[in-house]
């Protein structure tokens, strides 16, 4: 396979996540930046091994034509214009979650790439931390029985600072239940292998941020919430948020049940050091199976996603090899925003919102 050659739209923290773990894949390589903050492209400049061209503006990259994969990893907010600029170049796509800040844009994008002849995939890292995968596997083989309740919590520290503050508000987010679980969504979906068809949320912004102010304007994201979502299958889920839990051994834990047993699963947080964590499947006829799930040290220095950034890039590379299909569709980084949105509506409004409100 040919080296394949990243360009990489948005210079900040995740494209430094993004740099560092393909550096550890021999056919892939950052060839080109952009980003209209200096300082945010010195510092993925510091990380790269060669000297790359770098563009405040990503027209300006476009044009020089120097890529096989342009990988967006800006400000939500920005995604939307930026993808219509990059699918005219007609080259492989992967942006970050979330795809869009609202399902409206999500599905104009959806329009604009009908029948579009490279790759587009929408970056989920959860799906593929090796012990959140292997979890999958169990459940998908049945391990457990049909499936009838999956829990996913996540106690972790508040949103970290970024360029010109943009993560403190909905308007550029989408809202935390979109900007932040639309990776528990897209696992809820792919572990139930269902259709989402209600949610039900409560969550408010009760500890983070509180104290702070930006241009008159105060803050207006959520820090905690329970999401309830429905599958067309009866099976149903239960998100669990926190974001003043910055004390936490394990940053998320995820519990299914089925009618023969139980599986559950946790991902360590950074600060525990932990190159490891356990799977364990309980039967209800009294069989039990403890299993350690180990991540390679190197992979775990690249990033902040136990490992599953890399995972991701092999697999987003093997689909250019192979000529597949993506794992994470456009389509399911849609409906993970739907189900957000969705559930940022269920707060406000107090209520049950089916996903035809959301997609009509």
């Amino acid at each position: 396979m040919k080296i394949i050659k990243y360009g990489i739209i948005g210079a900040g923290t995740m494209a430094r996540e993004h740099i560092l773990n393909i550096s550890l894949i021999e056919n892939a390589e950052v060839v080109a930046l952009s980003d209209p903050h200096e300082a945010s492209l010195n510092q993925c400049k510091d990380i790269l091994k060669t000297k790359v061209p770098c563009f405040k503006n990503y027209q300006d990259m476009i044009k020089e034509n120097l890529v096989d994969v342009y990988l967006i990893s800006s400000p939500n907010f920005t995604h939307i214009e930026i993808l219509k600029d990059v699918i005219k170049t007609k080259k492989h796509i992967l942006v970050e979650k979330p795809l869009c800040t609202n399902t409206k844009d999500c599905l104009e994008i959806k329009k604009l790439t009908k029948d579009y002849p490279s790759l587009f995939w929408t970056a989920m890292e959860y799906r593929y931390m090796p012990p959140v995968a292997k979890f999958i596997d169990e459940i998908h083989n049945k391990t457990i029985g049909e499936l009838k309740t999956l829990t996913i919590r996540e106690h972790r520290f508040p949103f970290l600072k970024k360029i010109n503050n943009w993560n403190r508000f909905e308007k550029n987010t989408g809202g935390t239940l979109v900007e932040k679980c639309c990776h528990f969504f897209d696992l809820m979906r792919l572990i139930a292998k269902s259709k989402p068809i209600s949610v039900y949320a409560s969550g408010a912004q009760d500890v983070n941020h509180l104290d702070e102010e930006y241009d008159g304007k105060k803050p207006d994201i959520i820090d905690n919430a329970y999401v309830i979502v429905n599958f067309e299958n009866g099976a149903r889920s239960l998100l669990e948020l926190c974001m003043f839990a910055e004390n936490s051994d394990m940053q998320e834990e995820l519990v299914a049940t089925g009618n023969k047993g139980k599986i559950e699963t946790s991902v360590p947080s950074n600060e525990s050091g932990k190159i490891s964590s356990n799977l364990r499947i309980g039967m209800r006829d009294g069989e039990t199976r403890l299993e350690t799930i180990e991540v390679d040290k190197k992979i775990l220095e690249a990033g902040h996603h136990h490992g599953s950034t890399y995972y991701e890039h092999l697999a987003f590379l093997n689909a250019i090899k192979n000529n597949s299909n993506p794992e994470v569709s456009l389509n399911d980084g849609l409906i993970a925003v739907a189900v957000g949105e969705a559930a940022e509506k269920s707060i406000k409004l107090r209520r049950l919102v089916k996903l035809e409100e959301i997609i009509d």
